[in-house]
């Protein structure tokens, strides 16, 4: 097969918070490369990740389909996707691409790919920083140059984790936002965070020690997407030098975002906040998209593998459930579906339903952070979702209820098969218990880190 179909490149960068980038408004300069690629491609400024966090993101950005469609809803979803849909890798094959997947190996949401490559993306304190999107780049440019190389069109997958954490950028993107005293111990601002039992053997495993500020781990975050936005520079450079930039359709989007210091959910990325839903989306292909274009109407990660498909002039005989988004770009249409079931599978069993002015959150069972089980918000008045308005508003939870029941009651008879997010014994991992019955047991029994490493840590500080 000739190449005369594009190539596709798929730049995945977990926990990417769309609203910490500067192309879409921070006051950081955090991404000054993704805000020229932008420039010469579409931006998507309403992009949601529906169903958190990263396996099920990832099952529907390569699948086209809702959790229902890909049965999967959970972080650690246990066998592979259902074997009736093919993923995006796979639909390429059929159709003469040769495809990679670099540092997703493993996962069920990516399942297909003919080569799979992986490169160190974890570490802690002892490392003092984590170069993690330059070896990215060690193993993925090689790739790009084999594939290159060869007859056929090739799909990358490149799954970046920065700014994933542990947020270690090297510098100088280490002190790049920061230039005060991490440590002054009149700022308490850490102390409910280091409080936390769940996380904060994790936390210490990586954190300076002694932080006080939380605006230094915060401003660590920005560095990192910053190190990672110059390291994604050179794999433009690179499709350049190839002679193949613009013969390749190159899109850049994230699994979901990041919770910082929002909702006490600290520093990961679970919760249905939209600090974790939206997610950005940018896709430059200058043969078919005309440069400069920002995009408002509303798409979700089911959408995106219609839209490569379509841009890419591959048929396929899969009825998706997401939409192209090629005619909200030439204008015929305005935005896709508004009103968004969301659910999150991550440390919290949780779902919901989002409309531009509301947002519904439905507690499945307790979670560790003593949450309420209903939430609303309005989300004109009240963007951030600091004000819990549900005992207020019985009636509209009353309706949103019933709008959310009535979706989920559609698409099971759609598909033949039960919601999946009723379905997640041992969701969490942890093999004594299924489902939790209080907050104060989820508490007590998630955790992350090691417990015997951050101890030594602590000794070996208070040593000095």
């Amino acid at each position: 097969m000739s190449k005369k179909q594009p190539n596709i490149l798929l730049i995945g960068i977990d926990s990417l918070l769309s609203t910490h980038m500067s192309c879409y408004g921070y006051d950081r300069l955090t991404t000054p490369y993704i805000d020229k690629f932008a420039q010469g491609g579409v931006l998507f400024e309403n992009t949601f990740s529906a169903h958190i966090p990263t396996t099920s993101g990832y099952a529907s950005m390569l699948t086209g389909m809702d959790s229902f469609g890909t049965d999967c809803v959970a972080l650690r979803h246990k066998g592979g996707l259902i074997e009736e849909i093919d993923t995006l890798p796979e639909v390429l094959s059929k159709a003469g691409y040769n495809t990679s997947c670099v540092g997703f190996t493993g996962n069920p949401a990516s399942r297909g790919f003919d080569t799979y490559l992986d490169y160190k993306a974890w570490g802690g304190r002892k490392e003092g920083s984590l170069p993690k999107a330059e070896v990215l780049n060690d193993v993925c440019i090689p790739e790009l140059d084999r594939l290159a190389a060869k007859e056929k069109p090739f799909f990358v997958l490149l799954r970046h984790m920065d700014p994933h954490s542990p947020y270690m950028p090297p510098a100088p993107y280490n002190h790049m936002f920061y230039h005060g005293d991490h440590c002054n111990p009149e700022n308490k601002s850490m102390k409910p965070v280091m409080n936390f039992k769940p996380f904060c053997d994790f936390f210490i495993s990586w954190m300076p020690a002694g932080v006080t500020d939380k605006d230094f781990i915060i401003a660590q975050y920005d560095g990192a997407i910053a190190y990672m936005d110059a390291c994604i520079q050179k794999i433009f450079t690179q499709l350049e030098n190839l002679g193949i930039l613009d013969d390749t359709i190159v899109i850049i989007n994230s699994d979901h975002g990041e919770t910082l210091y929002d909702h006490e959910c600290w520093f990961d990325h679970h919760g249905l906040y939209d600090v974790t839903l939206k997610v950005p989306l940018i896709i430059r292909y200058p043969k078919k998209l005309s440069a400069g274009q920002r995009v408002a109407g509303y798409n979700q990660h089911k959408d995106l593998m219609p839209t490569i498909l379509e841009l890419a002039e591959i048929e396929s005989k899969e009825n998706y459930n997401g939409t192209s988004l090629l005619p909200m770009v030439n204008g015929s249409v305005s935005s896709h579906e508004s009103e968004i079931y969301i659910t999150e599978c991550t440390w919290m069993r949780k779902h919901g339903w989002r409309t531009p002015e509301w947002k519904l959150i439905v507690a499945l069972e307790p979670d560790f952070h003593f949450k309420p089980e209903i939430e609303l918000y309005n989300l004109i008045q009240d963007p951030d979702e600091l004000d819990n308005v549900a005992g207020k508003n019985p009636d509209i939870v009353k309706v949103l209820k019933e709008r959310m029941e009535s979706h989920i009651a559609a698409r099971e008879k759609q598909t033949g098969r039960p919601n999946p997010i009723h379905n997640q014994p041992n969701w969490h991992g942890n093999q004594s218990v299924d489902y939790f019955t209080s907050s104060q047991e989820a508490y007590d029994t998630l955790h992350i880190g090691d417990a015997d490493h951050a101890k030594r840590l602590q000794e070996k500080e208070a040593k000095k």
